[in-house]
């Protein structure tokens, strides 16, 4: 059975004090309705960022209360599908995002989704490759906007964090309160201009514990890899903690020296920027899945 939950309960900050809109055991699928990142304030080309209201910015559906979840647990969610609408919203903002600099004008562009491809103003086909960009949990204390990435997890815009990934999150509180929105139907890392291509959606995914006690989440495992992510002030300092946990884990869990350790990420690792635009910044390092397994260690 699969517990729905629409995209009429939603929250715009992270917190600890939360009211969960559901309660499910561990295992169980829960399709999660969204909205695109702007709550459907813009529908057409003709309304600008200057008429949003920015208190429904980034709203998440949830939070789900994941039955026999307790603080320090490491909850491994595994997004079983994740579905796009048909058309999908991006915007320009003077002085906003990495070329606010250069942009003069507002501009609201509508992508319809054309089978597998997004149209881009009539001229340009961008394959279709859905992900997820706001996704977490709750923080131990104090609230935490929607529109801010960090160890809770939040607005990290991670590509790799789609349909078939597991994403591994350390609970904060009991029942972890976790919840997720701001669905892209395509993004390039970076998220150059502050918004992918902004679409409502639905998220089908599971959740439960695994022993993975001390794992440095947020941690993100594909069929072909696995990535440590770490959101932080500048790149600088983003960078180097996704570097150090990912350097941590394969030490610490797959037994590497720290010297082959570093080789290898030097030889096989991908230093990847996930987006440089949000009030945190976020970065992730990728490793392949076949050094994992030639040192005789998979992820539960």
């Amino acid at each position: 059975m699969v517990i729905k939950v629409s995209r009429d309960n939603l929250f715009f900050k992270f917190t600890p004090t939360m009211q969960p809109v559901v309660r499910v055991e561990q295992g169980v699928e829960v399709l999660l309705e969204t909205h695109d990142c702007f709550k459907g304030q813009l529908k057409s080309e003709k309304e600008l960022i200057d008429k949003l209201n920015w208190d429904y910015v980034n709203p998440a559906t949830g939070p789900v209360f994941i039955e026999g979840v307790n603080p320090g647990d490491v909850l491994q969610i595994d997004l079983v599908k994740v579905d796009v609408g048909p058309q999908s919203t991006m915007i320009t903002v003077p002085g906003e995002g990495a070329l606010g600099n250069k942009i003069k004008e507002m501009e609201t562009v509508i992508l319809p989704l054309d089978g597998d491809a997004l149209v881009y103003k009539n001229k340009v086909r961008i394959p279709k490759k859905p992900m997820i960009g706001v996704i977490g949990v709750a923080p131990a204390e104090g609230e935490i906007s929607n529109g801010t990435p960090g160890t809770h997890g939040g607005n990290m815009d991670c590509l790799i964090i789609a349909e078939g990934t597991k994403l591994y999150l350390t609970a904060n509180v009991e029942g972890a309160l976790f919840g997720c929105g701001d669905l892209h139907t395509a993004m390039g890392d970076g998220e150059i201009v502050v918004c992918g291509a902004e679409t409502p959606g639905t998220v089908l995914f599971k959740a439960q514990v695994v022993d993975l006690e001390k794992l440095p989440t947020p941690f993100v495992e594909t069929d072909e890899l696995v990535a440590a992510i770490c959101s932080a002030p500048t790149i600088d300092e983003a960078a180097s903690g996704a570097i150090h946990n990912m350097a941590d884990f394969l030490v610490d869990f797959v037994k590497i020296p720290i010297n082959d350790t570093g080789m290898l990420m030097s030889l096989a690792g991908q230093l990847k920027c996930c987006q440089v635009v949000n009030p945190e910044k976020t970065v992730r390092f990728e490793f392949p899945k076949y050094i994992l397994k030639e040192y005789g260690y998979q992820m539960p």
